[in-house]
């Protein structure tokens, strides 16, 4: 595989984040060491700690879709959660840092200069923040494949997020806090800069380390079971299982258990057939179940159990 194949392989969302946040950075950081403003300097270290986690979740997004291999017989799903959780501790000293230093700028306040050009950079940031923010939510209704236009891919963005894969919700997550922070910033450089209340830079900053603070223990926290290994969402469940029932010879599923690894899915499950089968016809109808699930993109896995009908309803979709 060439290089260029590999890379197309990598999430979309992590790979514009990356190169955006490249961006970014050096124009923050041109714009801080100008005017010496904190918030500034804060926002610049935000978009390089997004740079660097988005080129890293890129790479593990890349190696993830690699095909299985005798010595790993499941892939590499989980290696997207491990790059992420790695992303974690790169985002956690980020804050660490931008809380110290703007603690310091309360202590401390001082006057910064150049302020059209804080701003212009601020504007800059919140637009191409604000863009990467929206191709991760336009990723997230493709990957969960919910239909929306216009205003709807913000709302369904959000209450959808959950099922999309591990490196397109880490761009979400920090893309709001980048968006946010880069319209938190621009408000209080202006405002200090009016009113003479320095300190506000500082407030500012310390702000936005608490929010990549929040940030890096949601995706910590998910990424980390989600190495472990976790079970697929419940709608992800009862697409499957719909899928297993649309089968006419298909009754009931006795057992179903499907795995979640990086953005794949491995099903489990014994499903029920209809009375009067001989073993050879149900052995078809089995393999025709599991070609029909693997046609669906998100799954990587499937194995199945056969058995005759029991006459009671054991699968309910509903049921948690």
């Amino acid at each position: 595989m060439s290089i260029i194949e590999f890379l197309k392989k990598g999430n979309k969302s992590s790979g514009i984040a990356a190169l955006g946040n490249t961006v970014l950075t050096i124009a923050k950081g041109i714009a801080a060491v100008i005017s010496g403003n904190g918030t500034m300097l804060a926002t610049a270290m935000h978009s390089a700690a997004d740079a660097l986690n988005q080129g890293f979740v890129f790479l593990g997004s890349a190696i993830a879709e690699k095909a299985p291999t005798k010595r790993f017989p499941t892939g590499f799903g989980r290696v997207v959660n491990l790059f992420v959780l790695i992303a974690v501790i790169v985002i956690s000293i980020m804050a660490y840092e931008t809380i110290i230093k703007g603690w310091e700028l309360i202590q401390h306040p001082k006057s910064s200069g150049s302020l059209g050009l804080n701003v212009l950079i601020m504007l800059l940031a919140v637009a191409v923040d604000g863009f990467i923010l929206f191709k991760a939510m336009k990723e997230i209704i493709h990957e969960t494949r919910v239909q929306a236009t216009g205003i709807q891919i913000i709302r369904k963005a959000f209450k959808n997020v959950n099922l999309a894969s591990p490196p397109t919700r880490l761009v979400f997550y920090e893309d709001i806090i980048a968006t946010f922070g880069a319209l938190l910033a621009l408000v209080s450089i202006v405002v200090a800069h009016f009113t003479g209340l320095y300190a506000l830079d500082g407030v500012g900053t310390i702000l936005i380390g608490l929010l990549l603070s929040g940030i890096a223990v949601k995706i910590g926290y998910e990424n980390t079971i989600g190495l472990i290994g976790v079970a697929a969402p419940k709608e992800v469940e009862i697409r499957v299982g719909e899928m297993i029932l649309s089968d006419p010879d298909v009754v009931d599923i006795r057992t179903i258990r499907i795995l979640q690894e990086g953005r794949k899915y491995h099903v489990d499950s014994y499903i029920e057939l209809r009375e009067g089968l001989t073993l050879a016809v149900a052995d078809d109808i089995k393999f025709r179940v599991r070609d029909k699930l693997l046609t669906d993109s998100d799954i990587g896995d499937v194995t199945l159990g056969i058995l005759e009908t029991n006459h009671v309803q054991d699968w309910n979709p509903e049921q948690e």
